[in-house]
Order: structure tokens, then sequence, then C-alpha cells
């Protein structure tokens, strides 16, 4: 069963997008990522957690907390 991760994130410009997808397409068992640049927000389906992803987007010197 796929969990689906919803976390906010700054996307500030294309270079930021740029980066955060490189590092979430690395992230094993994912099915899907969208990235919503309107409300900051970054959506991954897959077998992850929502602290998998915050991790990994810190790792890249960004700062993403749960979507509530």
């Amino acid at each position: 069963m796929a969990n689906v991760v919803e976390v906010k994130v700054g996307l500030h410009c294309e270079e930021c997008i740029k980066k955060i997808l490189k590092a979430i397409k690395k992230i094993e068992d994912i099915e899907t990522y969208n990235v919503d640049t309107d409300l900051n927000k970054v959506i991954v389906t897959g077998n992850v957690s929502t602290d998998q992803v915050i991790r990994v987007l810190q790792k890249i010197g960004k700062q993403a907390t749960a979507w509530e």
C-alpha cells in the first residue's frame, strides 16, 4: 500500500526545484512525486514516510516540515 507524503518546503527558484526533485528521485520505493510551487508543497507517493522525505530534503539544505 502506497503512502502519500506531503511536506512544506521553500520552492524559491528553478534551481531549488531541480535540487529537490533530484534528491527525491533517489529515495527508494517511490512511485510518483509532484511539486506545487504555488503552495510550496512536495507530494511523494510510495513506500516512504514523512520523516524520510524531510530528512532527504534537509540533507540538501532545505527546511522541510510535514504539511498540515
